[in-house]
C-alpha cells in the first residue's frame, strides 16, 4: 500500500470513488465469490461501494482485473501482450501475481491485475488485497474492525508473486461439543451450510485449502446437501477425518447401516463380515463427492475413533485398501487413479500397521501424526520422500483422551508449533498440514500461525517468531500497543505451555521452593494488569476484539492457574493451623466466581455473538475426562479459638514451630538470592506482639519487632555480606511471642574468600545448585556445517537450542560433533548430577532415539539417549511437564572453575534448561530461576 500517494500509483478509492472491479462472467465461483468479498471489504474500509463488472467496455480508468491463466480471456492477453510475465508462476498450484499495469486496456490508465495459476490462487490474491487495506481475516470470527480509510493507493511498482510450498494446509472442527456446537445451534440450527460459508471464507482468507469437518455428532454431506456445494465453490478441499473412511462420516453409518450389508454381519462395522456393505457404503460416498474437491481418507479404524480390533490384521488392512482404491478407480474413470487425491492417516495404533509392513500405493500421501500433544511420532526418511504421494502431518491444538483431555483454550505456544512443523518441513513432509483447532475460537492466533507457516515455512525463521506476534497484533488493534499485546500473548501462551490448565493441581507450582508458587502468581498477576490497562487504553470499537484475543485468555488462564495456588496454600494453612485459612479458602471461591464471570462477560460481548463459546468445563478434572461442569476443588475452613497463638514457618519446608523445631531457611549466598522469608501466624483470634533476635550482626531483618493480627506477617532474612565472616557459618534467629519458649530458626550462610571470589567464572553455584537457561551458552564449536541456535520464546521459562539446519545428519562421535560450552564455578566437590529439560519430542526416525553427550572438563564425554525409557508413564509425565528430564553422573575432582559441554547427537534435541545439582536442588515444577553469571563480558 502507499502511504503517500503519487499520481502514478494506482487509486483504489479517494474519497468515495473507486476503482471498478472486472471479473469474467464465466469465471470460477472461488473468483466470483473473492471479488464479491473485496467488493464488500472496500465498503467496509473506505465507505464506498465499488462497481463489480463482467464487461470490458464498462471498466473505470482505474480498474481491479482478476482472472486465471488459460481461462481468462483477458488475463491470456494481458500475457501475450507481454504485459505481465506469468512463466514463474503458470504451472505451479495456487500461485499467484498481483501487479499493478499502465494502460493495460482502451480507456483504462492503470489496473490491479490479480493473476493466478489456478481458481483458488486467482482467490488468495485477489484476498491479499483485502488484509492488506485493512481487513483482517478475523473481522467476523473475532469481531476486528476494519482499519478505516477514505483514501487506498496502491505503489505504482507493485509486483507480488507467491505460492504455497505445502500443498494442502488445513484445519479440523473436531472435540465441538458443548462449545462450538451449542454456539451453531442457536445461530444457524445445526452445522448447515450458513455455517461453513462462515468457516470457508476464514479459511480462505487465510490461504488455507483443506476441512476436516465438525462430525462428533454430525455428517458435512448428509446435515446439509448444500454443505459440499458450497465448499467447492469457496474453493476448498473437503476431507473426513483419520478414522472416516471414502468421504463418509462415522455418523452416516450410524444413521444408514441397515440399508448395508446382510446374514449375520448386516449394519456391521467390520469388514470381516461386512465386506459387500462397507464397499457400498463407501461407493456412495466416492460417488456423491467426485464432482467436487476432496482427498479421500482410505484405511479403517472402529467406530467412533478406536482400534480396528484388538490385534493387528495387516491382511485385512490391504484388503481394504484394495477394495478402496477399486472403488475410486471406477468412480473416478475419467482420470488415472494416481490424480486422486488419496491419504493414509497413520494415527495412534494405525502407525504400528506400517511399521510392521503395511504399505500403500505409493501415490497415496502418507499422514503422520503427533502423539495428540504436539510432538510429531515420525516423519519421512530419505527413501520414504521418494514417494509421489508424499507425506503430511496430523497435528494438535485440541485433544479428547489421555492423559487429560485439553479443549479449554489456547495452550500451544507459536515457538512449539514452529520447532515440530520446521523439522516436518525439513523431512520432506510437504504435502498436507493439517491441525485440530477444536472449537477454533480459542485457537485464532497459532490457528493462523500454523496456516501463515504452512503458506511458506522460509518466511518464518525462528527469528522472526516474536515479530509475527508484533505484526499480527498491530494489523488487529494498531501499532501502538502491538509489542506489548504480542508479548502478552505469547505470555498467556508460554505460561499455559507449562501445564495445561486442565491438568493444573494445587500442588503443581512449589509452595516451599523457589518462591515458585508467588512468583508464577506475580507473573500472571501482572501480565492480566497490563491486558487490562491497554483494554482502557485502546478505541472503544477494538475492546469486543481485545477481550475475546487478549484480554480473555490472558485473564482467564491467570484465574485458573492463581485458583490452584490459593488452593494449594489454603490446605497448607489448614494443616499448620493458622487463623487466615479461611481467606484462602475465600479467595479460591472468588476465583471460582471470576472464572464464570469471564466465561458470562465472554458470550454477552457483542450483543451475545459468542453465547457458549466458552462453555467447556475446564477447572476440576479428576481423570482424563472433563468433569460435567466446572468443579471447585474442595477446600479447608479453620475455626481458630479465641487466645493469641504463634506459630512460625519458613521458605523452603513445610514444617512449622511449635509442631517442629527444626527450622531451615535455605542457605544464604552472595550468588543466590538476596532474601529469603520467615512468616509469622496467629493460631487464634487475639493479636500478640513479637520480638526477633539475631545470633550475628550480619544477619538482617526487615522487621524485629510488631503485633500479628489473623493474617501471616511476612519476615525478610537478608546478610550483610561486607561484614559477614568468609566461609560456611551456622547461626540463627530467635522469636519470641506466645506460647512455651521461643522459635529458632537456623541461618546457614557461605561466602567465599576474596581469591575465589575474584576467579569465579560463568554460572556460580549457590544453595547447592546452578541453574543455566540453555540458550545463555560461553561459546560453541559449529561441526560439518551443524550449530546449535536459539529458538527464541520456545519452553517453559526462557527459550532453547537445538541444532540447525535440521537433517539427516547424526554424529557418532560425539568429538566430531557440534557442541555448547558452558562455565561454571562450583564449591562443591564429589558426585554431582546434571539434568537436562528437553522438549518432549520423540524419535520420529524410525530405529533411532534421542541422543545428546554431555561431558564437564576433559572427562570421556557421556551419551544420553533422552528417550532411554519409552514407556508409556515416561511419556504421560513429560507431556503433562511439558519436558522430557534426563540426568547424568559426574564428578568434580576440586572446587573452582570447570566447562560443561553437551554435544549433538541425534537430530530434533531441544534443549530448555540445565540443573546442575551439587547436592541442594529442591523439587519444583520448573526448577529454579538461573543462576548468577559472574566474570564474563
Amino acid at each position: 500500500m502507499s502511504k503517500s500517494p503519487t499520481p502514478e500509483d494506482f487509486r483504489l478509492v479517494d474519497r468515495k470513488v473507486s476503482a471498478h472491479l472486472l471479473v469474467d462472467k464465466n469465471a470460477d465461483a472461488a473468483i466470483q465469490l473473492a471479488m464479491r468479498n473485496l467488493q464488500a471489504d472496500i465498503e467496509r474500509v473506505s465507505g464506498s461501494r465499488p462497481v463489480l463488472l463482467n464487461k470490458v467496455n464498462d471498466v473505470s480508468t482505474h480498474t481491479v482485473i482478476a482472472g486465471e491463466i488459460g481461462k481468462s480471456a483477458l488475463i491470456d492477453r494481458l500475457i501475450s501482450e507481454q504485459r505481465i510475465d506469468v512463466s514463474e508462476i503458470a504451472d505451479k498450484w495456487e500461485s499467484y501475481l498481483i501487479q499493478v499495469v499502465d494502460e493495460p486496456l482502451t480507456g483504462v490508465d492503470k489496473a490491479l491485475v490479480i493473476a493466478g495459476s489456478d481458481r483458488r490462487a486467482v482467490a488468495y490474491g485477489i484476498y491479499e488485497i483485502s488484509e492488506q487495506i485493512g481487513v483482517s481475516p478475523w473481522y467476523w470470527w473475532a469481531d476486528v474492525p476494519v482499519r478505516k480509510a477514505e483514501r487506498i493507493y496502491i505503489d505504482a511498482d507493485t509486483r507480488v508473486l507467491d505460492w504455497p510450498r505445502v500443498k494442502y494446509r488445513g484445519i479440523f472442527l473436531n472435540d465441538e461439543a458443548p462449545a462450538l456446537t451449542n454456539w451453531v445451534k442457536e445461530k444457524y440450527g445445526d452445522y448447515n451450510h450458513q455455517f461453513y460459508e462462515k468457516v470457508f471464507e476464514l479459511m480462505m482468507r487465510l490461504k488455507a485449502n483443506y476441512l476436516w469437518p465438525a462430525m462428533w455428532n454430525n455428517a458435512f454431506n448428509d446435515d446439509d446437501p448444500l454443505n459440499m456445494v458450497r465448499a467447492h465453490e469457496y474453493g476448498i478441499v473437503m476431507g473426513t477425518s483419520h478414522h472416516e473412511p471414502m468421504m463418509r462420516a462415522d455418523k452416516e453409518w450410524n444413521r444408514y447401516r441397515e440399508n448395508f450389508g446382510s446374514g449375520r454381519g448386516k449394519g456391521a462395522w467390520d469388514y470381516a463380515v461386512n465386506a459387500d456393505g462397507l464397499y457400498d457404503f463407501w461407493k456412495e460416498g466416492a460417488e456423491r463427492n467426485k464432482p467436487y474437491d476432496s482427498i479421500y481418507t482410505l484405511g479403517m479404524r472402529g467406530q467412533a475413533d478406536t482400534p480396528m480390533s484388538e490385534e493387528q490384521n495387516i491382511g485385512l488392512l490391504k484388503t481394504i485398501v484394495k477394495d478402496q482404491r477399486e472403488i475410486l478407480g471406477e468412480v473416478f474413470d475419467d482420470r488415472p487413479l494416481t490424480e486422486v487425491p488419496q491419504l493414509w492417516a497413520l494415527y495412534k495404533e494405525v502407525q504400528g500397521y506400517y511399521e510392521s509392513g503395511m504399505r500403500v500405493p505409493e501415490d497415496v500421501t502418507l499422514l503422520w501424526a503427533d502423539d495428540n500433544w504436539g510432538n510429531i511420532r515420525r516423519l519421512p526418511t530419505p527413501e520414504e520422500r521418494q514417494r509421489s504421494g508424499g507425506a503430511g502431518v496430523y497435528y494438535h491444538f485440541d485433544y479428547v483422551g489421555g492423559p487429560r483431555s485439553y479443549r479449554w483454550i489456547n495452550v500451544t505456544p507459536i515457538a512449539k508449533v514452529w520447532e515440530q512443523m520446521n523439522l516436518a518441513y525439513a523431512y520432506g513432509a510437504d504435502r498436507i498440514w493439517l491441525v485440530n483447532v477444536g472449537d477454533l475460537k480459542p485457537q485464532e492466533f497459532p490457528t493462523e500461525f500454523f496456516l501463515r507457516m504452512a503458506w511458506n515455512p522460509e518466511t518464518w525463521p525462528k527469528e522472526r517468531l516474536a515479530e509475527f506476534g508484533e505484526l499480527w497484533a498491530a494489523r488487529e488493534f494498531g501499532a501502538e500497543h502491538a509489542e506489548e499485546i504480542a508479548a502478552l500473548i505469547q505470555g498467556y501462551s508460554r505460561h499455559n505451555g507449562r501445564r495445561k490448565p486442565e491438568l493444573l493441581e494445587p500442588g503443581t507450582y512449589s509452595q516451599h521452593h523457589y518462591q515458585e508458587a508467588s512468583r508464577l502468581d506475580s507473573e500472571l498477576a501482572e501480565m492480566v494488569a497490563r491486558a487490562e490497562d491497554i483494554y482502557r487504553k485502546i478505541p472503544p470499537r477494538h475492546r469486543d476484539a481485545f477481550f475475546q484475543l487478549v484480554l480473555y485468555p490472558v485473564k482467564a488462564s491467570a484465574v485458573v492457574s492463581q485458583l490452584y495456588t490459593a488452593t494449594a496454600r489454603n490446605h497448607l494453612y489448614a494443616s499448620q493451623g493458622r487463623a487466615d485459612t479461611n481467606a484462602f479458602a475465600n479467595k479460591v471461591e472468588d476465583l471460582f466466581a471470576l472464572d464464570a464471570s469471564l466465561s458470562k462477560q465472554f458470550h454477552h460481548i457483542n450483543g451475545g455473538k459468542w453465547n457458549h463459546m466458552m462453555s467447556q468445563p475446564h477447572i476440576g478434572y479428576t481423570h482424563w475426562n472433563n468433569p460435567p461442569a466446572n468443579t471447585m476443588p474442595a477446600l479447608a475452613r479453620y475455626q481458630p479459638h479465641g487466645e493469641a497463638d504463634m506459630g512460625v514457618a519458613v521458605e523452603g519446608s513445610g514444617q512449622f514451630w511449635p509442631a517442629s523445631g527444626n527450622l531451615v531457611l535455605p542457605e544464604f549466598s552472595p550468588y543466590g538470592e538476596a532474601s529469603h522469608t520467615i512468616e509469622l501466624f496467629n493460631r487464634g483470634t487475639k493479636p500478640f506482639d513479637f520480638s526477633a533476635t539475631t545470633s550475628a550482626p550480619w544477619i538482617h531483618l526487615s522487621k524485629t519487632e510488631g503485633t500479628v493480627m489473623q493474617h501471616t506477617l511476612p519476615l525478610s532474612v537478608s546478610i550483610d555480606w561486607e561484614n559477614a565472616p568468609v566461609g560456611r557459618h551456622q547461626e540463627s534467629i530467635d522469636i519470641r511471642g506466645t506460647g512455651w519458649g521461643s522459635a529458632r530458626v537456623r541461618v546457614n550462610s557461605f561466602k567465599p574468600d576474596a581469591d575465589t571470589a575474584q576467579n569465579s567464572k560463568g554460572f556460580v553455584e549457590a544453595g547447592g545448585y546452578v541453574a543455566i537457561e540453555a540458550a545463555n551458552f560461553s561459546r560453541k564449536r559449529d561441526a560439518d556445517g551443524a550449530a546449535w541456535e536459539e529458538i527464541p520464546l520456545h519452553g517453559r521459562t526462557h527459550s532453547s537450542i537445538s541444532v540447525f539446519p535440521a537433517s539427516d545428519r547424526v554424529f557418532e562421535n560425539p568429538q566430531q560433533a557440534p557442541f555448547v560450552e558452558y562455565d561454571l564455578t562450583l564449591f562443591t566437590a564429589g558426585e554431582i548430577r546434571i539434568q537436562g529439560l528437553f522438549a518432549p519430542s520423540l524419535n520420529f526416525r524410525p530405529g533411532r532415539g534421542m541422543r545428546y553427550a554431555i561431558a564437564l572438563d576433559d572427562a570421556e564425554p557421556q551419551v544420553v539417549d533422552i528417550l532411554a525409557d519409552l514407556s508409556p508413564n515416561a511419556w504421560e509425565t513429560a507431556v503433562k511437564d511439558g519436558v522430557r528430564k534426563s540426568e547424568s553422573i559426574h564428578r568434580v575432582t576440586k572446587p573452582g572453575q570447570h566447562r560443561l559441554r553437551i554435544y549433538a547427537m541425534d537430530p530434533g534435541v531441544t534443549l530448555q534448561k540445565i540443573l546442575v545439582d551439587t547436592g541442594g536442588l529442591e523439587p519444583s515444577y520448573l526448577g529454579p530461576p538461573e543462576s548468577r553469571l559472574v566474570g564474563t563480558p
